[in-house]
């Protein structure tokens, strides 16, 4: 029996052995890869804050950081990068003879205008006038512009949504652009493979079937980089046949229609276009639709000027290819060239360092700082954040209003008497580092008094912040509420 027992030890032997090798591998290629990914960070994070995060958890921990790193952390691959670029610049010249088109419309009071040299900049565009804007507020009254406009298109439409879910709403747009391909008209729908990822293959189908071209978009290429899901399309764009484009917060879904058990009735902003302007926001949807499918789709580029309006609107899309962080630097321009007063609506406020200057730096002038956020999150994380810097917002006489009737969505900012922005930016690493975006920037008197309208109603609906919020409140919230803070330059 020993000898038995003896042998079988012996046998066993050689085999955890060779476990413990495998083992020990698979350690050292996890150290190995963290420190390479380390590497990578150093040479190509976007914060300083974040790399060294970055560095120090994939040297510590490699085993979660690394997969953490490729999935979420990881900055754009240079050669994807290098490739949209490329690809912008190829677009760009094929569409540069198209955009001479709308030179009579350039807005030549640029001397009324100290911000408008960098804006026209970080657009690689102009202001153009004699453009038509309305204000939409929530989800009735902007799905039932979009969708006028939708029938009433004769030669094509370009949609672009970040989400679209197969709910009452969504198969309303679906069944609308069905009709609409069934009639003759061109359509072409995109939509955000991470946040669409719900949306069944059936809806894509139909559409398909009905003579719809649509489009993924994913901001890597190869099965390796579709699974890097930092990098997403948050625009939302539909144009019908380049006269008439909508711009702003809203997704397709019903919580923009109904309550929401959780949050509420959601609260969002939305801009409706008519003029030459919309053939910037054409040029956008255009990059990124080329992007992924390597065509260019025969369109309309012939301004259209509004009978009815003359106002200046500059469109500005911004992303993760750009050479600048052109978001982060739209808010850092709109504060710094406040004179009276900055009031910015955002549902993820998590300022980084250059906005929270900026923003202080405001206040300090003697600006009417006001920010304007939701007291109910959809994010649990971005609710503990705003806990960790408001003292420092408070003491700078920033005043932070939290809405409490429903969730606030809606994307905008009013500068003095006559600058208003509508898009899909919030103040937050991720719309300025990660996110594809697209803001319209407008010049006119009577529509920011619209605009502030809209943010003294939102003001009415909300509680304004006190020091004592946070410096009330127990140990481990503030222990939380930091730790959410410094992890977004993570992401």
């Amino acid at each position: 029996m020993g000898k038995v027992e003896n042998k079988i030890q012996t046998q066993k032997k050689p085999l955890i052995k060779r476990k413990n090798i495998v083992v020990g591998l698979i350690i050292i290629s996890f150290h190995i890869l963290g420190f390479l990914s380390s590497i990578n960070a150093l040479m190509s994070s976007r914060t300083a804050p974040g790399t060294v995060a970055w560095i120090v958890s994939l040297n510590t921990f490699p085993y979660v950081a690394v997969p953490a790193y490729w999935l979420f952390g990881s900055p754009k691959f240079r050669g994807e990068i290098t490739d949209m670029r490329e690809k912008d610049s190829v677009l760009r010249a094929v569409l540069q003879e198209k955009q001479v088109s709308v030179t009579p419309y350039i807005f030549e009071g640029r001397d009324k205008f100290e911000i408008i040299p960098a804006l026209e900049k970080l657009a690689r565009m102009p202001f153009l006038k004699n453009n038509e804007v309305e204000l939409l507020i929530d989800g009735k009254d902007t799905y039932k512009s979009i969708f006028e406009g939708i029938d009433s298109a004769e030669k094509y439409l370009l949609v672009q949504f970040y989400i679209v879910k197969d709910d009452s709403i969504g198969r309303e747009l679906k069944n609308k652009l069905i009709k609409k391909a069934e009639e003759g008209i061109k359509v072409l729908f995109m939509y955000d493979a991470i946040g669409s990822h719900s949306l069944p293959s059936s809806f894509l189908n139909e559409l398909e079937s009905a003579g719809v071209k649509t489009c993924r978009f994913r901001s890597g290429r190869g099965w390796v980089f579709s699974y890097q899901i930092n990098f997403r399309n948050h625009r939302k764009i539909v144009i019908a046949d380049g006269e008439k484009g909508w711009i702003g917060g809203l997704n397709v879904a019903d919580e923009y229609l109904k309550e929401n058990s959780r949050t509420g009735k959601w609260r969002d902003t939305h801009l409706a276009l008519r003029g030459p302007a919309v053939l910037a926001l054409q040029i956008s949807f255009i990059e990124d639709w080329y992007w992924i499918k390597n065509e260019v789709p025969e369109l309309d580029w012939t301004p259209v000027s509004s009978c009815r309006s003359d106002i200046p609107v500059l469109v500005i899309p911004s992303g993760p290819t750009d050479k600048f962080e052109t978001a982060s630097l739209l808010i850092q321009h709109i504060l710094n060239s406040a004179k009276e007063r900055v009031w910015i609506s955002s549902p993820y406020f998590v300022p980084d360092e250059g906005v929270m200057k900026a923003l202080k730096l405001a206040a300090f002038r003697g600006v009417d700082v006001r920010i304007l956020i939701p007291e109910k999150p959809d994010h649990i994380l971005v609710y503990y954040a705003a806990y960790a810097f408001v003292s420092s917002i408070l003491d700078a006489d920033i005043k932070v209003y939290r809405y409490h009737e429903g969730f606030l969505h809606g994307k905008s900012f009013l500068v003095d008497s006559s600058i208003v922005g509508v898009g899909t930016v919030n103040l937050d690493n991720r719309s300025f580092r990660l996110n594809f975006e697209i803001t319209a920037v407008v010049l006119d008197s009577s529509f920011a008094k619209q605009t502030e309208k809209v943010f003294k109603d939102d003001f009415v609906r909300s509680r304004i912040m006190e020091k004592n919020d946070a410096e009330n409140q127990p140990l481990w919230f503030k222990i939380i509420s930091r730790a959410a803070y410094m992890t977004a330059p993570l992401l």
